[in-house]
């Protein structure tokens, strides 16, 4: 029995380095694959009997060792979407079962990888070299991720569409040592003849025309400025003009108590013509000081919103010490039209489409899938994994918060390979699985002189 013993304990060991030799062949094979990570060898043994008075031979048991939780070193590529993952975590990814474009029909399973090498594939999908589809949290209208649900994420290289100016923002210092104009016109056009200081915006329509605004200013008096709004190419054209006076350093409202506005701030807006002051009348310091007026480029009217900053603040328009007209910020919310440019990966998950003409539009957020025991989750071909019950469930968070990983855009993990220590390793299986053969061999002969004593 211990002879036949040996000799089957000798040929287990011989499977198990067998095993080995096969786990060493499949880590130095994948040593350059995205995501990829080792499997070691764990030996086992079993007993046959074991006492303290006797010992029979057993058997070896060579089984998988993974190491998903090792981190592989990290390598900026040059592709913007790939991703890499610092830490603990994996990436949400799903498996195409036939269709393409908008009719893909995918597997519904949930399958987890480490291979961040995403790119754009002709149908819009981020997927990566092993063919699974990015998936992620879809962008709400407020601007926040839908946590309930992840989705492939497809992008969309449709044109950006124009957005028609509604809003214009100036902030500038209407000089207080400015010689104020001769005389005042009563009535209409309320333009005095004197030179304006001028300020030129360029607006949008409603198909993304860019227009010209031209805002004209002349002193009155010690406190008041009258402002001229000549929107070009508009339609409406109001022979008279549109005007405004602005006051600055006066009361803003009565009370009580009365609210003075401090000196070189605005305390009162009155229009002339063809424009509108504020919604309500102002009570407060710091309340909206915004003019309104209408052009019409030829798509209907277009309302606009001129803002000022607020009533007795100096964050936008003022008149302090100066003999020039200084503009500090001058801007408008239109857009034009815009084509697609590129897609970019913020750190923190963010998909976003850039457009040539300056925009940037925010369609999904990359989460970061983590498990109580990820060494336990099952393998599958192309670096993926399936959840069991042995892993844990999944938990869906983002990247860098509750014990997951930092997101690292334009880089790749590379395979936890050591090719060293696998050449070391397989030094070890390959004397161990030759010293086994010595074992089967001995036994062999031995079992040969036993069947002899009969003759």
């Amino acid at each position: 029995m211990s002879l036949l013993g040996s000799m089957t304990t000798a040929i287990s060991g011989l499977t198990a380095q067998a095993r080995a030799l096969g786990h060493i062949s499949d880590n130095v094979a994948n040593s350059q694959t995205v995501g990829f990570k080792r499997v070691d060898t764990n030996f086992t043994s079993w007993l046959t009997r074991s006492t303290l008075n006797l010992h029979m031979p057993g058997s070896v048991e060579a089984r998988p060792d993974y190491t998903n939780t090792v981190q592989g070193t990290i390598q900026q590529v040059e592709n913007p979407m790939a991703m890499a993952l610092a830490g603990q975590g994996f990436f949400s990814v799903a498996q195409a079962r036939g269709g393409q474009g908008s009719n893909v029909v995918f597997d519904d399973r949930q399958f987890y990888t480490r291979a961040g090498d995403f790119a754009m594939d002709r149908d819009g999908y981020m997927v990566n070299g092993a063919g699974y589809y990015l998936q992620g949290w879809q962008m709400l209208q407020s601007g926040q991720p839908d946590r309930t649900t992840l989705a492939p994420i497809r992008i969309s290289q449709l044109v950006y569409n124009p957005v028609p100016t509604s809003e214009i923002n100036l902030s500038a210092n209407l000089p207080a040592n400015a010689t104020p104009v001769a005389t005042v016109p009563a009535a209409a056009p309320w333009a005095p003849a004197e030179q304006p200081v001028s300020s030129v915006i360029q607006v949008f329509d409603a198909l993304g025309n860019q227009r010209q605004v031209t805002l004209d200013w002349w002193r009155l008096d010690t406190d008041t400025w009258r402002l001229r709004i000549t929107p070009a190419g508009d339609t409406l054209n109001p022979a008279a003009g549109r005007f405004v006076d602005v006051d600055f350093g006066g009361q803003i409202a009565a009370g009580p108590p009365p609210v003075n506005a401090p000196p070189g701030t605005i305390s009162a807006i009155t229009p002339l013509a063809n424009a509108t002051g504020p919604a309500t009348a102002p009570q407060a310091i710091g309340d909206p000081a915004d003019l309104g007026f209408t052009a019409d480029y030829g798509f209907g009217p277009q309302s606009i919103n001129l803002r000022f900053g607020g009533f007795g603040q100096p964050s936008g328009l003022t008149m302090y010490a100066g003999t020039e007209y200084s503009v500090r910020d001058l801007s408008q919310d239109g857009v034009p039209p815009g084509a697609f440019s590129g897609v970019a990966i913020r750190e923190n998950g963010d998909v976003a489409i850039n457009y040539d003409n300056g925009q940037t539009r925010i369609i999904a957020r990359v989460p970061v899938v983590a498990f109580n025991d990820p060494d336990k989750l099952q393998r599958l071909d192309g670096q993926a994994f399936l959840r069991t019950v042995e892993s844990g469930e999944a938990r869906v968070t983002d990247a860098s918060s509750n014990g997951v990983g930092k997101l690292v855009t334009g880089s790749v993990e590379r395979s936890n390979v050591d090719i060293a220590s696998e050449f070391s390793k397989l030094i070890l299986a390959q004397r161990a699985y030759t010293a086994n053969t010595r074992i089967v061999t001995a036994s062999d002969e031995l079992l040969q002189d036993t069947i002899n004593m009969k003759r």
